[in-house]
Formats: C-alpha cells, structure tokens, sequence
C-alpha cells in the first residue's frame, strides 16, 4: 500500500516540477502511512528525507524566542540546501530535484510567528517539496490542529498540490487543483 501512495505522491511531484510553487502536501493523520510513503519515495528516488522538527530544534536551541521567530525560514532553508548536496556524498555537486520533509510539526509552534504553508511555499520556490502534512483536507479546506486550539490553520486547498493518505489503510487520493472550484 505504501508503493501506492508513494507513485501518487511521485506523480504529483512530477506535476509540480513545472508550478511556481513545486510544493506537495501528503495530508493525513497520524499513522496514515505519509513516513513510510517518504522513506519509499526516498529509497526509490535518492531524494534526501529530512526530520524537519529535529534539525530545526537543534538549530534554535541556543537561540531566543524572538530570535528562533526571526531566522526559522532561514534556519529551514539551510537545513534544506544542506540535505540536497549531500556532505557525506563529496562526488554530488549538484543539488537533487526533490527534498522530503517529514515531522513539520515545529513550525505550527504559535511562538515561531509563522504561516506554515507560506514557509513551506517559499522553500519550493527552487526544488520541488514534499512535505508530510498532519492533518486533513476536508469541505475544500486544507486543515492542521482542530479549531480553538492554538496551533489550528485551515486554507483553502484550491492550488495546492495535495496527497490525501488514509487511515491505516493507506488508501489515498490525490487532489486535482483543477477540479475545483474556486
């Protein structure tokens, strides 16, 4: 089942190669299947898998909170350029085509004073992302957290190139941008 949303997922990124935005969402819960769909993009492609939550962390620990708020997109963006040349592989001097990120949880943080979607957009404005999305595509809208909690975003899913993963199936469906109405 992973093979299969993995090939969504690829065939998506294929698709996005081309938009000013070359972001695709995998959206779903817990235990979709979205880490393993990446590993097996990852394993298939070459394409780097990052632990986005970890090395961010790791990166702001010794800074302030203001500090951390300023410099995320910054500290993101490195973390992301570093994964694509590949310091343990000297003999890649070209960054690759596709980075992974997976546990992106972070950056919903409402100290971090950001808008994770536009992050994530502005990292795929020179390669194409695939970013692990926890949450869900419902009534049009793309969804993270429940309403009232403080980490709670919802955007219209019109223009995104989304990747549903369901439940423990892994059943998924790919959200057409061009089916929709806008």
């Amino acid at each position: 089942m992973a093979d299969s949303l993995a090939g969504q997922v690829l065939e998506r990124a294929r698709q996005a190669a081309s938009l000013y935005h070359r972001l695709v969402l995998v959206v779903g819960p817990p235990g979709s299947g979205k880490t393993t769909a990446l590993r097996t993009i990852r394993d298939r492609t070459g394409a780097p898998l990052v632990n986005a939550s970890l090395e961010l962390a790791r990166r702001m620990l010794e800074l302030t909170e203001r500090q951390r708020a300023i410099r995320l997109a910054e500290l993101l963006d490195d973390i992301v350029r570093e994964a694509e040349t590949d310091e343990e592989n000297p003999a890649v001097a070209e960054p690759v085509a596709m980075v992974l990120l997976d546990n992106i949880e972070i950056v919903f943080d409402p100290g971090l004073e950001q808008d994770p979607l536009v992050l994530l957009q502005g990292l795929s404005r020179h390669r194409v992302v695939v970013a692990a999305w926890p949450g869900a595509v419902a009534e049009g809208h793309l969804t993270y957290a429940v309403p009232g909690h403080p980490e709670h975003r919802r955007y219209p899913a019109a223009g995104l190139q989304v990747v549903q993963a369901g439940g423990t199936h892994m059943n998924a469906s790919v959200v057409d941008p061009a089916s929709r109405a806008t």
